[in-house]
């Protein structure tokens, strides 16, 4: 399969916010594997976003449905706001970036502690969610077992927390996309022949103590791996369109041995020690497709 990837960028789309494990330093890589015609697109793992936003700026996704899905409420929430409400959320992100400091932003994490956050607004629980994501450590969202954002705050002296262009070039972005906080299994609800399915999981971690699979309450084992397969297996019998990525471990590569399973080399960047980041072996899966 070859992508169509010779349309000229009339404007530049890109996620906006950052996220771990997020595609944008892999495209290149990705890309020349997206089949060249296919059908409505699913990012059944949304997270940043970064092949979608591509997909659109290369001209990929005109007239065609696009579902986004993650079971991060907040982060569906974000993505919703920015779509249906970008100039309310860059005011009130310009007022988080006013009062941004390192009291502030333990105050900001926080909130989640109280029994009335979810009654906040749309609007102000995606302001917290970005701010909290271009302030914390190294843009990680991660969770303890009650669902309490537990980041600590980056070493930033000057963050970028509210970029106007990004936010409305998103927001026109997302005009016809389905965005659902559900589970990647809900693509089975939705998905046809020859629609195109890219699966961006938590990554099977490469040992035991390396896991950063707590982007919510759920955790994304072993038993989660297996029956992410089993949903790939059933789409890829759908003919459906189907590509997977994720780490380079034994236990990845047999449960995906009959399907196509390539080697790309990514960037750590989530590392304490700076001798701990650098070039990483994962694997992108494609369907029989």
């Amino acid at each position: 399969m070859t992508a169509r990837i010779n349309i000229p960028f009339l404007e530049k789309y890109q996620p906006f916010i950052k996220w771990v494990g997020g595609k944008r330093g892999l495209l290149s890589q990705i890309i020349p594997l997206i089949p060249e015609k296919f059908n409505n697109y699913f990012e059944p793992f949304v997270g940043g976003g970064a092949l979608f936003f591509e997909l659109y700026s290369l001209g990929l996704l005109r007239d065609k449905k696009v579902y986004l899905f993650d079971i991060n409420a907040e982060l569906i929430n974000a993505y919703n706001v920015v779509k249906n409400n970008p100039t309310e959320l860059i005011k009130s992100l310009k007022k988080f970036q006013e009062k941004h400091s390192k009291e502030f932003y333990y105050e900001t994490r926080a909130l989640d502690r109280e029994e009335n956050f979810l009654k906040k607004s749309a609007v102000f629980r995606a302001t917290r969610f970005i701010y909290l994501n271009k302030t914390c450590f190294n843009g990680l969202y991660r969770v303890n077992s009650k669902g309490y954002h537990n980041v600590p705050i980056g070493s930033y002296k000057n963050p970028n927390i509210c970029d106007e262009s990004v936010i409305y070039n998103a927001s026109k972005a997302l005009q016809n996309a389905i965005i659902s906080n559900t589970s990647y299994k809900d693509v089975m609800l939705h998905a046809s022949q020859d629609d195109f399915v890219y699966f961006d999981p938590p990554y099977y971690p490469l040992t035991i103590t390396s896991s950063f699979t707590s982007y919510s309450e759920f955790s994304f084992l072993e038993k989660e791996q297996i029956e992410l397969f089993e949903v790939f297996k059933e789409l890829d019998k759908m003919s459906c369109k189907v590509i997977h990525s994720n780490s380079d471990t034994d236990f990845i590569k047999k449960l995906y041995s009959e399907f196509c399973v390539g080697e790309i080399q990514a960037n750590r960047f989530i590392n304490s020690k700076s001798s701990g980041r650098g070039k990483i072996s994962e694997v992108l899966i494609k369907g029989k497709i």
